[in-house]
């Protein structure tokens, strides 16, 4: 094990594949010559060359279109778009395409592309350039979307988007990339499609993914320490396929869910999930599902607001308090401890 940041354990991840497979090769907008915008890419043109670290004009829907077409005739790209904001201009050519090409042709086709990308508030970068619109693609069928928490994760999901036959959405949040934890030397890919369960508990299951799965950790973690709560935290981490299953499993257990999500809440990914534990544990439930999310507002510049527009730790405790209180449980924890 080495203790890395998530962005030294993406950058790794990187560089493996591409000494593994020289079908992998990156592209997009000053990856090369600056090491791209948040540095994930520092010093891969000088080991690689400019033939498989190509930087782009500035130009989002073109350099996705190549980037498809050379993984339609196998090449493995991976395309970055500096944040996933940008995205929006190459909307044509991700869900038109890249998710309809293997089911339109009969299977004659496959896209095996990895689109990563920046997402998320509290960087004071303004509306245009602070949102979590992740839903847009998890709601197309023949796309994977993940969206890791955790440096650890962070390597061994992208080692598998890489491999992935399907086009993948790789979702960063600009929050996590200077966090820090341990992340295994070996290349073990993870499993695409599969929860974590990263903390287990009896009284509430807290349900998140990215930043919201990093929070929902600290939360678990202080709560266990000042209320005695004995809470259960599941990590998404991939947003199609969703793990169903892990999320129906933890709420039979403990009978109440609160769910966190960096978006917005109508529509949002956190209704999916309640949807989910309404269809399959329903009868398990003794308090409604509470949701956290962000204001419904395009994100302020002003520090303040948009600090206050963000779901919070604060948030999160409240909503667990309230889920609690609803059948009396934090009352009996509290005559516990």
């Amino acid at each position: 094990m080495s203790v890395m940041t998530y962005r030294q354990a993406l950058r790794d991840a990187l560089r493996s594949e591409m000494h593994r497979n020289a079908d992998v090769f990156l592209m997009g907008e000053e990856i090369g010559l600056f090491d791209g915008a948040y540095k994930i890419t520092a010093g891969l043109l000088d080991e690689f060359g400019e033939k498989r670290v190509r930087d782009t004009a500035i130009a989002e829907e073109g350099f996705t279109g190549a980037a498809i077409g050379a993984a339609m005739l196998g090449l493995r790209p991976v395309v970055e778009i500096m944040t996933i904001n940008f995205s929006l201009l190459a909307l044509d050519q991700i869900v038109n395409h890249a998710a309809k090409i293997y089911g339109m042709f009969g299977g004659q086709a496959r896209v095996p592309l990895v689109i990563r990308t920046p997402g998320g508030g509290g960087q004071q970068l303004g509306a245009t350039h602070s949102q979590n619109i992740e839903l847009f693609y998890a709601f197309v069928p023949g796309m994977k979307v993940v969206a890791p928490s955790t440096p650890a994760d962070a390597k061994a999901m992208m080692l598998a988007a890489i491999r992935d036959d399907d086009p993948v959405l790789f979702l960063e949040n600009l929050s996590l990339y200077n966090t820090t934890g341990e992340v295994p030397d070996e290349d073990i890919p993870a499993e695409i499609g599969k929860a974590a369960v990263t903390r287990r508990g009896a009284d509430i299951t807290l349900i998140g993914y990215s930043r919201m799965a990093y929070v929902a950790a600290r939360v678990a973690e202080e709560l266990a320490e000042s209320d005695g709560l004995d809470i259960e935290v599941i990590d998404l981490r991939s947003l199609r396929p969703l793990d169903r299953k892990t999320v129906v499993e933890s709420v039979k257990k403990t009978h109440a869910a609160v769910v966190l999500e960096d978006d917005w809440l109508t529509y949002g990914i956190g209704a999916e999930i309640a949807a989910t534990i309404s269809d399959g544990g329903f009868d398990y439930l003794d308090a409604p599902v509470r949701r956290v999310a962000m204001a419904e507002v395009p994100m302020p510049y002003s520090k303040p607001l948009e600090t206050a527009a963000l779901p919070s730790a604060d948030d999160v405790i409240g909503a667990i308090r309230q889920t609690l209180d609803a059948v009396g449980r934090r009352t009996l924890m509290e005559n516990k401890s």
